[in-house]
């Protein structure tokens, strides 16, 4: 300790503050290592098998290769089925997928069972749309997901990639009478809604800085981010926030954020909107300006996601690769007040958005031609083609059916689209939401270049305000291999082209 005291003495200031700041990230990294406990959650008993996902689960996140949701993500579904992992060529978990199976042909690491509901043992046919641009770990949950006591049918669609429980881009219906609370995800009711105006899209080149004034003005991005003035606060005349205790004790917090956007990949941008002859009703063909934004229900949701998934797990008991899927039976106290909060959440985030939109209608003194809206992360009832009655839940997927409108996004810098659903049985009636990432936050900070991601910007002529690396074009998939692979899903009627972007700032920790 002496010595380094008169070594740090010599240091200018400067370089005092990056040895304290170095020294703060090797304890925080130390302070998230994946323990043995969360492993041995996973049905990991043996102490050679936890010593070897151990060392593979942190060397993966030491690297930041990926975050220690997605790294347990991906060992609970390979413990639940490690074949796909094990045929997976230059796979990160290939090696301990192969010593799972053998040990399992000697009758070791046997899948250990819990709680009072098993899976079913035979894995359901459900179609994959855009398989080869899906990865392992997504098909495993979705296989996992299949296999439940209470499901009924399954999709997976072309955005998919891994989640908690079900796949980002998953979709399941269940009996009618049970919702899975990580099914519908945590940010209840993230949606889309875009403002076609009667204004030429050169707007954008011609009054670059007053639509951007506008975004600044009346957007409101961070996790902790309140509003200062409202345009329509009748929500909260509703009596439901009143029902139930949780909802009561989320009011006032959903009330100061009424109007916010969130972190991660949530925005609101200025585009040109390219509509069609006959396209859409009312809006004759030509190029228009239109605003595009995406966020759900703010904290509101994220506490109502949070304490219903909890209570799911603990009176839904399931084996360990499926911990995440419990269910609550709607005919419970419990089960009816997540219903209650879920739907009171749809409405709010949909209030969100009038918020932002008509602020800014207000503000260019000019109503919209036309307004469309949709949302994912949600659960319907609804009826399959037999007539059966079921809950769907669609985790990052787009309700598709028949005729109805729908709005898919694909990156800051290329083309999201305006979509009509083509009811399409076999996708249980949805498409996906967006184009899906292809990498991890923390893969994106460690392989994407800031002048390639400035280069790309250019040349689009974009302009952005906020956001960082880990939402930049390339953490994407091709939003136009997306859109082809479910052709069958949904027909094109309109091309937004992002031009000037609102995101949150990139200090501000991802909440989507």
């Amino acid at each position: 300790m002496i010595l380094n005291y008169f070594l740090l003495r010599k240091y200018t200031a400067q370089h005092r503050f990056y040895f304290v700041v170095l020294k703060l990230k090797h304890t925080v990294m130390e302070k998230v290592k994946i323990s043995n406990t969360e492993l041995r959650a996973l049905g990991i008993n043996d102490n050679q098998i936890l010593e070897n996902f151990s060392r593979v689960a942190n060397g993966l996140l030491k690297h930041q290769v990926m975050d220690r949701a997605e790294i347990l993500a991906n060992l609970e579904a390979l413990i639940a089925d490690p074949m796909p992992y094990a045929l997976k060529k230059g796979g990160k978990f290939k090696n301990l997928a192969e010593s799972v199976i053998e040990l399992r042909k000697e009758g070791k690491f046997v899948k250990q069972e819990r709680g009072n509901f098993k899976l079913k043992e035979e894995i359901a046919d459900f179609p994959v749309y855009g398989l080869e641009f899906i990865e392992v770990g997504a098909l495993a949950q979705m296989r996992t997901a299949v296999q439940l006591p209470i499901a009924v049918a399954g999709a997976l669609m072309p955005d998919a990639h891994q989640g908690y429980g079900l796949p980002i881009g998953g979709v399941l219906a269940t009996t009618a009478n049970t919702i899975i609370p990580f099914a519908v995800g945590v940010d209840i009711a993230c949606r889309m809604c875009l403002s076609v105006f009667e204004m030429p899209a050169t707007t954008i080149d011609d009054k670059t800085d007053h639509l951007k004034s506008l975004l600044l003005k009346n957007t409101n991005f961070g996790i902790g981010g309140t509003t200062k003035s409202y345009f329509n606060t009748s929500l909260f005349d509703s009596k439901v926030w009143s029902e139930t205790k949780v909802i009561r004790t989320l009011k006032d917090k959903a009330y100061a954020q009424l109007g916010t956007s969130g972190t991660g990949n949530h925005f609101v941008e200025w585009g040109e909107l390219t509509v069609a002859d006959n396209a859409l009703e009312g809006v004759p063909a030509g190029t228009y300006l239109a605003l595009l934004s995406h966020s759900g229900s703010r904290g509101f949701g994220g506490s109502v996601a949070d304490h219903y998934s909890k209570l799911a797990m603990v009176k839904t008991k399931l084996p360990a690769e499926a911990k995440h899927l419990a269910w609550l039976d709607l005919d419970t106290e419990d089960g009816q007040e997540y219903w209650i909060a879920m739907n009171l959440a749809g409405d709010y985030a949909s209030a969100n958005h009038h918020e932002i939109h008509n602020k800014i209608a207000r503000d260019l003194n000019l109503q919209p031609l036309l307004r469309i809206e949709n949302h994912h992360n949600f659960a319907w009832k609804e009826q399959l083609a037999d007539g059966t009655e079921v809950m769907v839940h669609r985790k990052g997927a787009t309700p598709a059916g028949a005729g109805i409108l729908g709005i898919i996004p694909g990156s800051m810098s290329t083309p999201g689209f305006v979509v009509r659903g083509k009811g399409n049985a076999e996708s249980i009636n949805s498409a996906s939401h967006g184009a899906g990432r292809v990498m991890s936050r923390s893969a994106a900070f460690k392989i994407i270049q800031r002048d390639l991601v400035t280069a790309e910007l250019k040349d689009k002529k974009i302009t952005l305000i906020g956001s960082d690396l880990d939402e930049a074009p390339m953490v994407y998939k091709d939003i136009h291999a997306v859109m082809a692979a479910q052709h069958d899903l949904v027909d094109v009627l309109a091309k937004f082209q992002p031009r000037i972007v609102r995101m949150a700032d990139a200090r501000e920790r991802p909440e989507d």
